[in-house]
Parts: C-alpha cells; structure tokens; sequence
C-alpha cells in the first residue's frame, strides 16, 4: 500500500540568456512498497489541476489533492477492478489499470473513467462532512427499532463528522471488445466518450451502459490480412466531431464525425514517409506510434514514437513541423532492444500548460523536455539518489563514445529496466508528474515573492536540485 512519506524539497538555480535569475523548484516522492501490483501504470491530472490520479497493476486508483502549501497529498485511495477470468476464452483479464480519464467537473463531486483491458468503470468520488443522527425507525447503528418502542416523533438532524472521502462506481461499461483496451478519451460534450482497442474503436454515451456505437473497425474480414492496429485515440479538445488515432505503421489519422457515421475513411493522414534507402528491419517497429496528444490550443497534434516526438499542424498533412531526438543514441542497440522486448516499451509525452514545451520519457529513469521557441532540451533524471540530504541533481547527457564530462552516462551503462514510461504536466501550472515503476515523483515550481510562479524554460546553463536538509513528512 501507500508509505505517505514526503521525502524533500529541492531547488533549481539556472541563468538566461542575457540575465540571471533564480528559479526554485521542490518537488515531492511518494514511495510505494516494492510490489509487483504497485506499479504504475497511468497518471492524470483533472481539467484543473487540483487532483492528480495514479492507476496501477493491482487495480487501485490512488488520488492526491493539491493543498494550500501547494504540496499534494493522499486524498482517496481505492480498488477500482479486480481480476477475472474469461471462461468462454479461457483468457485473464488483469486488474491493471490502463488509462484514467477525468469528466469535467460540473458539481462538488468528481467523476472520473477508469479502464483495464475490457472494463471501463465511472467512479464518482464526493466528500462527506455530516452524518444524519435522530431517525424514528433506525438507531444509531441503522438497526430497525421495536415499532412499539416508539412513542414520540423526532426530526433528524445533521452532526459533524470527521471529513470521509467515498468512491463509488456509478456505471460500468462492459463486453464491448474482443480485443485489449488501450485507450479511452472523454469528448469535449461532455456527454461521449470512446474507448479504443487494437482493432475498433466504439463511441460511448456516459449515461447508457449495455451498448456503444462502433466508429472505427479495422479488422478485416481474413485476420491474415491484417497489416495495422490501434495503438492510441484521443478527442480534439474543443470540437466535439474530431478525433484522432494512431496505428502500429506510423500514421495519424483524423477523423470528422460530421463526414459519417463510420470513420473508416479518414478526414487527413499524417504520415512521414521512411526515406527507402534508410530503412532496416526496424524501422517500422520502431515508427509506431504509443501516444498522441492535441495541444491545448487545438491546431496541434503531438506524438511519440520510440525514438522521436514529433509535432504536426493539423493544416499540414505531408510532414511534421518539428521533430525531437529523444534518445537517438540508440540506432545502435536496437537489436539487443528488440530481444529483450524493450523496443515494444510505449512511451507517452506531454504538453505544458502554454504548448511551449514538451516532455516525454525514456530510459535509466530518465525523462525528456523540449523548447519549441528555443529548440533546447535537457535530460533530467528522477529517481531515489536525488532525494538525499542536500543531494544535488545536474542534467544528464549520454554518450556514445568517450565520456567528456564524470557526469556523463555511458549509452553501455543504461539500464533498460528503468523507464519512465508514464507522465502528466499540470494543465495550467509547472508542475509535472513522473511514474517511475512503483515511484511517483511531483515537481513543481516554488512560488516567488510576488506570490507567482515561475515560467518554465529550459536554460542554457545546467540547472542544479539541491535537496533542503531537514526534509517534512507527514
């Protein structure tokens, strides 16, 4: 279960170009009991930023509000699916949580979506500060009285109680997919929303259960034909007809709702055709897309395949606007990556609040960010070290052949077992979230005098985390 330790404040300390200044940054470490279903698999935030929701491989659904102090905190810790056992196919279904989606908020109580392999659940989660005391049938423990006990008539009244968070499933969204849920994206109606697997893609409305409208059908009628499959589908963010889905090939399809009721036929690809002469035996494994995000503007479309993020303009189909090397430094190990599985790992990427700068993950617990007005980039790290007493963390660069700094990392002495495959960025503050395996770590901006928040960029000098020496915990 859940250690709520709060290991440690850090600072940034970083110059711009053309003056200097200091940026503070602390962030905080949620330690997880190294366990196999504690591993987390999704990270949110909600349209505001004030919860942060984490899924992981045992089922649970681990929330955290933001406080005052600006520190988030266990708010509400649940089992959202469980495992079961498909007997027609003699098939598991995992508990593990595969995406978490928030509903806009509408009320005091929250709703969000959550998904295994073939379920998806709506939680509600609501606060409860009083509780009803003086009822003429029931006592206090809700027990029916002896009716001939009562000889008076009492209005019921409400005490205070200590504050309890409940979570409870309000709909369940069930037997609509042959094959593995992989995504799900709430419509910006408020009303829909899909759910996509390898092959299909089924449009849902949030309040009828027992069917859904099939939108997207790739399989063909010979499964020995089948030369594609879903990887990730998401909603435009402001119009309610478009979405967009990737597939295993490298191309981004979107599709207008207005066009037809099916959308086998796309409304624009977005490809980047392979030059012949580079191709290799990986190169299409290595194209595939494993997450696509619209900016929160709209007019952008970002995705990341294994070794890139890339940013397309949804006026221009022919080739994306701008390209990121994320860790290109391993053309030369895709052989040993491929048998080892790991060149199948999907990683997934964020905007930031403003669509200035772009983060993703990669190897060694590593994660990347990029500037888009200044093309800069820097590779920080995020695990357990950094949290020491006065620790102090540089950005990290990888080399291929001679180290020219101690600091630098072999690209040989990588470990592929630590991967950050999971991030979120606030969407109106610098503040991110990074899974790493059964470690959830928050950065977040310190707020400056004047009482606001530094803008994030990515300087030209290294920036340093030093870890404050007497650490909170609650």
């Amino acid at each position: 279960m859940l250690s709520r330790s709060l290991i440690g404040h850090n600072s940034l300390t970083s110059d711009t170009i053309g003056r200097e200044h200091r940026k503070d940054i602390f962030f905080f470490f949620f330690i997880l009991v190294c366990d196999p279903a504690d591993v987390i698999s999704t990270v949110e935030f909600n349209q505001t930023g004030e919860f942060l929701a984490t899924g992981d491989k045992g089922g649970r659904v681990v929330i955290f509000q933001r406080e005052p102090q600006g520190e988030y905190n266990v708010y509400s810790t649940f089992q959202s699916h469980e495992p079961e056992f498909d007997y027609l196919k003699s098939l598991e279904i995992e508990e593990r949580i595969n995406k978490i989606r928030w509903l806009p908020l509408h009320n005091p109580a929250h709703f969000l979506l959550a998904t295994n392999d073939k379920t998806i659940k709506l939680w509600k989660v609501s606060e409860r500060d009083k509780r009803a005391e003086g009822y003429n049938l029931r006592d206090e423990e809700g027990r029916l009285k002896d009716l001939s006990t009562v000889t008076t008539l009492q209005v019921p009244v409400l005490r205070p109680m200590d504050l309890l968070v409940e979570a409870s499933p309000r709909r369940v969204f069930a037997n609509a997919h042959a094959y593995h849920i992989n995504s799900i994206s709430v419509n910006s109606d408020c009303e829909t929303y899909l759910s996509a697997d390898d092959l299909r893609i089924n449009l849902w409305n949030l309040n009828i259960t027992d069917r859904s409208f099939n939108i997207v059908d790739l399989k063909p009628e010979n499964m020995e034909d089948l030369s594609e499959v879903i990887t990730v589908a998401e909603f435009h963010p402001h119009h309610c007809h478009l979405l967009a889905f990737s597939s295993s090939t490298g191309t981004t399809r979107l599709c207008d709702m207005r066009a037809s009721a099916l959308c086998d036929q796309h409304a624009k690809l977005f490809e980047e055709v392979v030059d012949p002469s580079h191709r290799s035996f990986f190169s299409e494994i290595v194209s595939s897309v494993s997450d696509v995000k619209f900016s929160h503007s709209g007019r952008y479309l970002l995705t990341r395949d294994y070794l890139t993020v890339k940013v397309w303009d949804l006026n221009m189909e022919n080739k994306p606007v701008e390209t990121y090397q994320v860790h290109d430094y391993l053309r030369t190990k895709l052989c040993s990556l491929y048998e080892s599985d790991c060149i199948f790992d999907k990683f997934e990427c964020a905007w930031n609040g403003t669509d200035s700068v772009i983060m993703t993950g990669a190897y060694n617990n590593y994660f990347r960010m990029f500037d888009r007005a200044s093309l800069r980039d820097v590779t920080l790290e995020a695990s357990r070290e950094v949290c020491k007493r006065r620790a102090v963390l540089q950005p990290r660069r990888v080399c291929v052949g001679k180290k020219q700094k101690e600091t630098d990392v072999s690209v040989d002495s990588l470990d592929f077992r630590k991967k950050i495959l999971h991030t979120a960025w606030h969407p109106k503050e610098n503040i991110i979230a990074i899974a790493a395996s059964n470690n959830l770590y928050i950065f977040q901006d310190r707020l400056t005098p004047n009482g606001h928040h530094n803008t994030p960029e990515i300087q030209s000098a290294p920036p340093k985390w030093q870890t404050q020496p007497n650490p909170p915990t609650y």
